[in-house]
């Protein structure tokens, strides 16, 4: 049986928009993963971070895989385009997280689903709503119930 999750992309180091792009070319041949829809690609400036602008975009897709094993696959994906962690939010060749994993709460030693910032940040809401404008965030509601609280944030759709 597949679950329905919500995948978030960005980038800000190299050529942030390929490593985006890349990123979606590989959650559509991820096994276990089924690629349903991708957003428009977003222009952000860093929060809590430095560095170059982000690019951002949100991917849904039906998986197979337990959270854990598609949080691992997500990893697999930004190690493939260098991904290192020095120290939280610091710039970065790609991040994936794991936004939404169906209508699950999870709270592991390795894993918040649903993201814990994810209604806070318009790079994250904006490509969201645009791919599941209904879309509901467990444990807190409707997800465009929090767009006015991140109406603020500089977000721009690339063409």
């Amino acid at each position: 049986m597949s679950v329905q999750a919500f995948i978030g992309i960005g980038a800000n180091l190299g050529d942030a928009r390929a490593n985006v792009l890349d990123a979606v070319e590989r959650l559509r041949r991820q096994p276990g993963c089924e690629l349903q829809a991708v957003s428009s690609l977003y222009r952000t400036a860093p929060i809590d971070s430095s560095g170059d602008d982000y690019i951002n975009a949100v991917a849904k897709i039906a998986t197979t895989l337990d959270a854990e094993s598609l949080l691992q696959a997500l990893h697999g994906i930004e190690l493939a385009h260098g991904r290192e962690r020095p120290y939280r939010n610091a710039p970065r060749t790609l991040d994936l997280d794991l936004l939404l994993y169906g209508d699950e709460q999870i709270a592991s030693a390795t894993l918040t689903v649903p993201h814990p910032r994810m209604t806070q940040r318009a790079f994250v809401l904006t490509p969201l709503l645009e791919v599941a404008p209904e879309i509901i965030v467990p444990g807190l509601g409707p997800a465009a119930a929090f767009a006015a609280d991140v109406a603020d944030q500089a977000i721009t759709r690339l063409a």
